[in-house]
């Protein structure tokens, strides 16, 4: 064996070595992520009187089912409320994140139910905002 081969055999362990540093982080970033939402989901029951979440259990399911609702469903939604989003400026995107919401809402039943429209108009917008604050604040997104 020469030099060389060794040393690709050594380069390949320390390749191995970095993707699985590489899944445990993505791993622990996506549990950061998630217990920051139900966080988020939990400041928006108690401040809000249009959404409840009847515990901390409950709302990180709810952060999982958003943010899997978010991954699936929100580009498609996107796509067919662009018009109405164009026409009005801009004012009715948070609709799309109104619909996840409330998605959310028929899935998980009585453990997290939001409100009205008015309400729901509200709240999406400011889980949206706190959330986008907090994972900055984490440094879960750049």
């Amino acid at each position: 064996m020469s030099k060389g081969t060794l040393y690709k055999i050594d380069n390949k362990n320390n390749k191995n070595k970095d993707e699985i540093y590489d899944k445990t982080q993505t791993i622990v970033s996506f549990i950061i992520s998630m217990v920051i939402y139900a966080f988020v989901l939990i400041i928006a029951s108690k401040l809000f009187k249009g959404i409840y979440v009847s515990s901390f259990f409950y709302a990180l399911i709810a952060a999982i089912i958003l943010s899997f609702l978010n991954t699936t469903l929100k580009p498609i939604l996107l796509f067919y409320t662009m018009p109405i989003t164009i026409s009005t400026m801009g004012i009715l995107y948070p609709l799309t994140n109104m619909i996840i919401l409330w998605l959310c809402s028929l899935i998980m039943g009585d453990n997290f139910v939001v409100g009205s429209f008015i309400n729901l108009f509200f709240i999406s917008i400011f889980i949206s905002l706190l959330k986008m604050f907090l994972d900055r604040m984490f440094g879960m997104r750049k």
